[in-house]
């Protein structure tokens, strides 16, 4: 640990500051255009790098310099192709279903990468020209390094030009303070949107092609980008882009420095600072959110008179509904008596009933609350660890265990909650992921208690529950008791003043209710429940991983949801079945099951703009309404007769 190394690493940060800032630049033109937050940004990442690989396989050379422009304007277009056939017909859907969509394209752009390229990592030439390297204080930097410190700044001065010194920019800035505004106007605002949308894509492109030298092409490029631009944006603020370049700036400079600093002792404990680059970027997430919601070069987000469909009003069940689910629960029950000939289906529905569960309680949140979490796998984990380890090392039995798991989640919600619940939007939504992340790392690496990246085994049920067949009756009892209970509280006094601060803010204050400490307390009951769906996941595989934390456990559950839909509350049942079964299904039965899945996803997204459990709802409704109009028609013409005669005896006299 010396200055020269410090150097180095400061540079390679510099470096790499660099490829996510154009990410992130890119990401953060979209969504203030647009709105949209799109999940599959880091999918145009992936793209770039293996596009500019392909390319530089067929041009060789000198080649390679014409390859990576050539691969950031196929990913351009790529991204125009997707706005205009897909997305542009989402436009006017819930903005968090519009997410939905953007993480089914995830599944199928990586799916056809896989086809594409197949599964190896690749690794791409040296730059010609830039492939050898500069001594600085007695060390060796690579020269294309230097080259990558000069783009970041080189790109953010054209764009700069581009959004200050353009007509196209004047209307792009014009969009992201007020587009309503700039189509009343006379802009074409659908052809403003597949620009920006094209140009987004293209940045992600050409900051993945940049990186073709310095790390291989492989298939975990994409969430691994995503996450990082979501960071920077927040960080440096939303639509800012200066903001973005010092976000990358910053968050890449303070893990060269922890990694210049490696393991250090404090107060006789040895630290090491290496292993904080696994999370450093979402402490600095957390940090800025805290102190300034809206990042470190923004300002606060004005709201859209277009966001999209608002929320309706939640409904008491009617008689077809209870009896509808009165059959589903016998069913259920009896599911296992049915099915004695193949022990995988009991196992398959206690994960659908545990993913029901999980999803409820994230629509608990998300749409009576309407708080939207990323976050919510890690009160999942919370119960699954807290289960397993109060079995484990306290020698707790099972059934005390899954009276306390929940608690230690409800815990784990409530310092996070207190923080959590002072935002709104992307915002409190950017929060909830970053303290997932926080808990994943911890989680992933404190070897000793929580056994790190191997997790812990040996977590059983009790001798009663052995059976298969018990377990699942017993899981069916609690995921009944926890949905129950959550539609109960849902039109409670305490349910209603949820809605109400959901709904409106300040006429809920108005008239007494405390809003924050109300939300507070409906995230604490959230992760509780959460908590409890992952106790019984625990005891189910018999098992538990730093995975169950990870942030594709919480986008499992936003889709769970979105899918169901967020209006009702079947919404996150029928979604969790749903998708879990999908998943299940289709990766049992083709190599490229997330591209099938992804493409199933689109189809209902495209036909159920409200989620499966809404749009059945809607039409449900519709058919009500006309059985209703037909019915008083009729009562009209058959009366009509009646009044003829009367009518005309009158008029005669």
């Amino acid at each position: 640990m010396n200055f020269s190394s410090l150097i180095v690493q400061l540079l390679n940060g510099l470096a790499s500051a660099s490829s996510l800032f154009l990410v992130a630049a890119g990401l953060s033109l979209i969504f203030g255009v647009t709105r949209i937050v799109n999940f599959a940004h880091g999918s145009f990442y992936m793209v770039g790098i293996y596009a500019a690989y392909a390319l530089t396989e067929k041009l060789g050379g000198v080649g390679f310099w014409l390859a990576l422009p050539a691969a950031a304007l196929a990913v351009g277009a790529l991204g125009a192709l997707i706005e205009v056939t897909l997305l542009r017909r989402i436009y006017k859907a819930p903005e968090l279903f519009q997410l939905l969509a953007t993480f089914a394209l995830v599944l199928v752009i990586k799916d056809a990468v896989l086809w594409l390229w197949g599964p190896d990592e690749l690794l791409g030439p040296r730059a010609p020209g830039l492939s050898g390297s500069v001594t600085l204080l007695g060390r060796q930097i690579p020269t294309y390094d230097l080259f990558l410190v000069v783009v970041g700044p080189i790109v953010l001065g054209l764009v700069w030009l581009l959004l200050t010194r353009t007509r196209f920019g004047t209307l792009v800035r014009a969009a992201t303070q007020d587009r309503e505004m700039v189509s009343a106007l006379g802009v074409n605002q659908a052809w403003l949107f597949t620009a920006v949308f094209a140009l987004g894509a293209l940045l992600a492109g050409l900051g993945g092609a940049l990186q073709l030298p310095r790390e291989p092409a492989t298939l975990e490029l994409d969430l691994n980008a995503i996450g990082a631009a979501f960071v920077v944006v927040v960080v440096g603020g939303m639509g800012s882009l200066p903001g973005a370049y010092v976000a990358a700036l910053l968050i890449c400079q303070i893990k060269a420095v922890c990694i210049w600093l490696g393991v250090v002792e404090i107060a006789g404990v040895a630290v090491s600072f290496s292993k904080l680059t696994l999370v450093v970027d979402f402490l600095v997430m957390a940090a800025v959110l805290v102190w300034r919601p809206w990042g470190l070069m923004g300002r606060p987000q004005a709201p859209s008179r277009h966001a999209g469909m608002q929320e309706e009003p939640l409904r008491r069940a009617g008689k077809t509904y209870v009896t509808t689910v009165a059959a589903m629960v016998v069913m259920l029950t009896a599911m296992p008596l049915l099915t004695g000939d193949s022990p995988y289906t009991i196992v398959l529905l206690v994960d659908l009933l545990i993913a029901a569960l999980f999803a409820a309680s994230l629509h608990f949140i998300m749409g009576p609350a309407g708080m939207h979490s990323f976050g919510h796998a890690a009160y999942f984990g919370l119960g699954a660890y807290g289960a397993a380890l109060l079995a484990r090392a306290a020698g707790c039995p099972m059934e005390l265990t899954l009276v306390l798991a929940p608690l230690v989640a409800g815990l784990g919600a409530f310092v996070y909650g207190w923080f959590a619940v002072r935002l709104s939007g992307v915002y409190l939504a950017m929060l909830t992921l970053a303290f997932a992340q926080i808990t994943w790392a911890i989680v992933y690496q404190w070897d000793g208690f929580t056994g790190g990246s191997n997790g812990l085994t040996g977590v059983w049920p009790s001798e009663w529950l052995s059976d298969k067949r018990s377990y699942y009756w017993l899981t069916l009892v609690l995921v009944g008791l926890g949905i129950w209970g959550l539609r109960r509280v849902l039109f409670s006094p305490f349910g209603y003043a949820l809605r109400a601060g959901r709904d409106s803010t300040l006429r809920a204050d108005a008239i007494g209710i405390d809003v924050k400490r109300i939300q507070w307390a409906g995230f604490v009951l959230a992760g509780a429940v959460a908590g409890g769906a992952g106790a019984l996941f625990a005891y189910s595989k018999g098992s538990i991983s730093p995975e169950s934390l990870a942030v594709g456990r919480s986008v499992d559950g936003l889709v769970m949801v979105l899918l169901g839909g967020i209006q009702t509350l079947a919404g996150p049942v029928v979604g969790a079945f749903t998708f879990a079964w999908l998943h299940d299904t289709v990766a049992r039965n083709t190599e490229y099951w997330r591209a099938l899945l992804g493409a199933i996803i689109l189809i209902l997204v495209l036909l159920f703009p409200q989620g499966i459990a809404g749009s059945l709802r809607q039409i449900a409704e519709r058919l009500h309404v006309r059985a209703r109009r037909s019915n008083i028609l009729s009562g009209v013409a058959v009366q009509q007769p009646r009044q003829v005669p009367a009518t005309v005896a009158e008029v005669a006299r």
